[in-house]
């Protein structure tokens, strides 16, 4: 059992890569908390929550289709590595003017635009990497056990940032994520993969046009991918708003914030491992339907809950259901993609889950002060549990995958 979850940490490149991402992800996750929390301290504007959120990830939603270009016409190490100097620079930049007390809240959206112009080329190549690192049977195991290094780094992360915040302060955080960089940097220095693109006298803009091409002519892609764009767009506002139940209707710190955030990712952990003990599973597109039936009911349930305990039980099954459709519909994504299109393909998919990041959080920081979070998150879980439904009864295309 433990080894049929393990199954692609058998490839050498793929366990560097893990290790790299993972500890990087951890600072990340720290820096995430540690902005939000400073963000709200300076400025106490849920808009500005919202709007940090959506500057860093417009970039990506702008500029993915071209990383995704450039993921399949460069060495896609290269690019990798190049997106992670820029975003330990921000990081390094972001720790200096915390701890000389010099930082405003405009410095702190200028870094995250940068750092999400960063992720928009890196992103693509990540995404296309990762697949080539093991054998296609292995592909799915692969992706999900991948997604488990981003949750581990979702429960560490945070819960580190909630005891840094209380006790070390911000830039702390800021500092260790810099830090976290190095790690990635290393692995991908190491691992012995290497993707030679094929040399092509095609267009930049014809390049991009063949890949949106190929998604449209695949069976269900667009489906797949209309269903993660609203999963992020509806779902991720909630992870934005979290310190505004913790500040406003919980009465309480840092700490209650990070350990919040920290059982949100131990359900992601659960769900992921689930996933990926379960291989290369038939009906995936039925189970990510019914997982983001769960994601919905989770995510409104939360929205009117006044207890901490219970919103911590709530954000565990948000976690495990919102991985679970995540983990899957990556793994349809990527099975029915070739590996010379694969880094066109991914940006399109990455486009509309990343994208949907920034739309979501944009709309609710101009709807959370009219309605408030607690109304605005309820309706957003209550969409999903439609979204579900229509493909499930009514559009089936989907579901029979």
């Amino acid at each position: 059992m433990i080894r049929r979850v393990f199954k692609a940490f058998q490839y050498r490149d793929f366990r560097l890569m893990w290790i790299g991402a993972c500890t990087s992800s951890i600072g990340t996750w720290m820096q995430i908390v540690a902005q939000g929390w400073l963000i709200y301290r300076l400025s106490h504007s849920a808009f500005l929550l919202a709007l940090d959120q959506f500057l860093g990830g417009i970039p990506i939603f702008l500029f993915s289709l071209i990383g995704g270009v450039v993921a399949d016409r460069v060495e896609r190490r290269r690019i990798l590595l190049g997106s992670q100097y820029v975003q330990m620079a921000t990081a390094t930049l972001l720790t200096i003017l915390v701890a000389t007390d010099q930082v405003h809240v405009w410095h702190i959206l200028c870094l995250s635009s940068i750092s999400g112009l960063a992720q928009s080329f890196g992103g693509p190549a990540y995404q296309a990497l990762i697949p080539t690192l093991v054998e296609k049977d292995d592909m799915p195991n692969a992706i999900a056990l991948n997604s488990i290094q981003f949750n581990v780094a979702v429960m560490v992360g945070p819960a580190l940032a909630g005891q840094a915040l209380a006790k070390l302060g911000e830039k702390w955080c800021f500092g260790l994520n810099a830090l976290s960089f190095l790690a990635p940097i290393v692995s991908l220095s190491l691992i012995s993969a290497r993707f030679l693109p094929a040399k092509t006298t095609v267009s930049m803009f014809a390049s991009l046009k063949q890949g949106i091409q190929f998604a449209r002519k695949q069976t269900s892609m667009e489906a797949l991918i209309l269903l993660a764009f609203c999963m992020t767009a509806l779902g991720m506002p909630m992870r934005t708003y979290i310190p505004v139940f913790v500040k406003d209707i919980f009465h309480r710190g840092p700490e209650t914030y990070g350990n919040l955030l920290a059982l949100m990712g131990l359900g992601s952990i659960f769900g992921s491992l689930t996933i990926a003990s379960a291989g290369n599973f038939k009906r995936k597109g039925r189970v990510a339907l019914f997982a983001l039936i769960c994601l919905g009911a989770g995510i409104s349930g939360f929205a009117l809950s006044k207890s901490v305990p219970l919103s911590g039980i709530l954000l565990v099954i948000v976690g495990a259901s919102m991985m679970a459709v995540f983990a899957t519909v990556s793994s349809l994504v990527q099975l029915i993609t070739t590996n010379e299109m694969r880094g066109r393909v991914m940006s399109v998919y990455n486009v509309a889950f990343r994208g949907g990041m920034p739309m979501g959080n944009l709309l609710s920081g101009w709807l959370v002060p009219i309605f408030t979070a607690p109304v605005v998150l309820g309706v957003n879980g209550f969409l999903l549990i439609l979204l579900a439904l229509y493909f499930l009864l009514l559009q089936r295309r989907l579901a029979a995958l």
